[in-house]
């Protein structure tokens, strides 16, 4: 994580990024986590990313993973950022997921299907090569990747959180409260190796208040917990400030606001 003097010294709105996630908000729980979360910045940790993706999709699709034993231009993509767990006991990889906005150019998934008119127009985040490791590790690995993609999409004013699912992956989905776009139908997916997968979608803006509403299991983690593992200081907003309104820009990272 960025220092707080280094923040003090900055004068652009990556400054309150960093010193927010250096001084959480009082009455907020803490929660340290076994391994941290951070952005990509290197071919080092690009490089456990990958290995952790390949030896994911290797327990389920072993025939596409054999594909994915080198990093892909989409890694390297404006407008996508890669996230790495690693193990604090030793460093290893435990999980990773790439992001895709459509700030850019389309997401992914528009190479498979024809998005409704009402949300192509929308800001968008797709998330993508989602690997953990085995165990209940990776299942909480899992859990705090889906929160650092949610503060990332409501850091850089996303509306429409979006993923292509396979079974049994899509049920995971299903219990954040993401919600089909195309009901009933699982749709070939070009960069998921042709592999029907359902299309569903999660509004950021609303999160909190459904989430609450529907007394979910994971509000307390995600809205009420700060988590000093997981540090986005090293994704680039800044080319997203423009569009954020001025009172955008006092958001929490912390995904209570």
């Amino acid at each position: 994580m960025k220092s707080l003097d280094h923040a003090v010294h900055m004068k652009d709105p990556y400054a309150a990024i960093v010193m927010k996630q250096a001084l959480p908000e009082a009455g907020m729980a803490e929660e340290r986590l076994p391994f941290t979360v951070r952005v990509v910045r290197d071919d080092d940790a690009l490089g456990k990313a990958v290995t952790i993706r390949q030896a994911a999709y290797a327990r389920h699709v072993p025939a596409f993973a054999a594909k994915l034993g080198t990093p892909e231009p989409n890694d390297h993509d404006e407008g996508s950022v890669v996230l790495l767990a690693e193990s604090r006991m030793d460093g290893s990889p435990v999980g990773t997921m790439r992001i895709q906005t459509n700030r850019f150019r389309d997401l992914a998934i528009a190479q498979s299907v024809e998005l409704p008119e009402w949300l192509k127009h929308r800001s968008m985040a797709e998330a993508t090569r989602l690997g953990v490791a085995l165990g209940q590790t990776g299942r909480v690995v899992k859990t705090a990747l889906f929160k650092s993609f949610f503060l990332y999409c409501r850091e850089t004013n996303v509306d429409w959180m979006v993923i292509a699912a396979r079974p049994p992956l899509d049920r995971q989905y299903e219990a954040l409260m993401f919600e089909d776009l195309f009901p009933g139908q699982f749709i070939p997916m070009r960069h998921g190796n042709d592999i029907p997968h359902r299309v569903l979608t999660f509004e950021v803006g609303t999160a909190k208040e459904r989430w609450a509403e529907a007394r979910h299991p994971l509000f307390k983690f995600v809205f009420q917990t700060q988590h000093p593992d997981i540090d986005l200081s090293d994704a680039n907003f800044s080319a997203w400030w423009h569009s954020v309104p001025p009172v955008d820009l006092r958001r929490r990272v912390a995904a209570d606001a």
